[in-house]
C-alpha cells in the first residue's frame, strides 16, 4: 500500500447553516482527518473544497463536495478525471438513516441504500464499486426524513456521534495503509451495538 493514492471524500451540504446537521456527518469526518494528519482543506476547485497530504504512507486528497448532497456526484467524477482516481481507490464517507446512531458500516460496493449523494455519485461513475463508510444517524419518524436529516443530534445523541466520527477516521487511516478488507473486519461493527 505504500506508494497508493486515494480519494477520501465526506458528503454534507456546504453553508454555516448545516454544520453539525445529520447530514453532514461526512464533512466532520474529513475535518477530524484534516486535524489529525496536518491536511489544510482549503483548495477550491471542482465544485469541491479540498487538501492533499498523507495519511501513514499513502498519499491522499481529503475533500468535501460543494455541490450540496443531491449533486455530489459532479464533485467526486471532476476529481476523478482529473487525478485519474479510479473507483476503487475512493472512499465515501457518509450518514445512513438505517443505521443506530453511532454504528459504522463499511462496504466495498452496492446500492446507494437510499443516501442521495452516494447515488449520484455511482450514477456518474457509473458504477457500485465504490468503497463507503456508512455512519448511523437513527431513523426519523415516517414521512419527517428531510427534516430530519437536516436537524442536529439531540444532546444524548452527541457522544455516540462524536466517538464514530473519531472511529471513521481511523477507519479511513486504516484503509489507505492496510487495505479497505482489513478496515472491514476491525471497523463493522457487530449487531450488539
Amino acid at each position: 500500500m505504500e506508494n497508493s493514492f486515494h480519494l477520501i471524500v465526506g458528503l454534507g451540504n456546504p453553508g454555516s447553516g448545516y454544520t453539525g446537521t445529520r447530514h453532514n456527518v461526512g464533512f466532520a469526518v474529513i475535518d477530524e482527518l484534516s486535524h489529525r494528519h496536518g491536511i489544510a482543506v482549503s483548495r477550491r476547485q471542482f465544485q469541491a473544497v479540498y487538501g492533499e497530504g498523507r495519511i501513514e504512507q499513502a498519499r491522499v486528497l481529503l475533500a468535501r463536495p460543494m455541490t450540496y448532497m443531491n449533486l455530489s456526484g459532479d464533485a467526486v467524477a471532476a476529481m476523478c478525471r482529473y487525478y485519474r482516481v479510479t473507483p476503487s481507490q475512493i472512499i465515501v464517507i457518509l450518514d445512513d438513516l438505517n443505521l443506530p446512531a453511532g454504528k459504522l458500516r463499511l462496504r466495498m460496493k452496492g446500492s446507494a441504500g437510499g443516501q442521495n449523494g452516494l447515488a449520484n455519485i455511482l450514477l456518474r461513475l457509473d458504477t457500485q464499486e465504490v468503497p463507503r463508510i456508512r455512519i448511523g444517524i437513527g431513523a426519523p419518524k415516517p414521512g419527517q426524513q428531510v427534516d430530519y436529516v437536516l436537524s442536529r443530534f439531540a444532546k444524548e445523541e452527541l457522544p455516540l456521534i462524536e466517538e464514530a466520527v473519531k472511529q471513521a477516521a481511523d477507519a479511513v487511516a486504516c484503509a489507505v495503509s492496510e487495505g479497505f478488507e482489513m478496515a472491514m473486519n476491525r471497523f463493522n461493527t457487530g449487531s450488539a451495538n
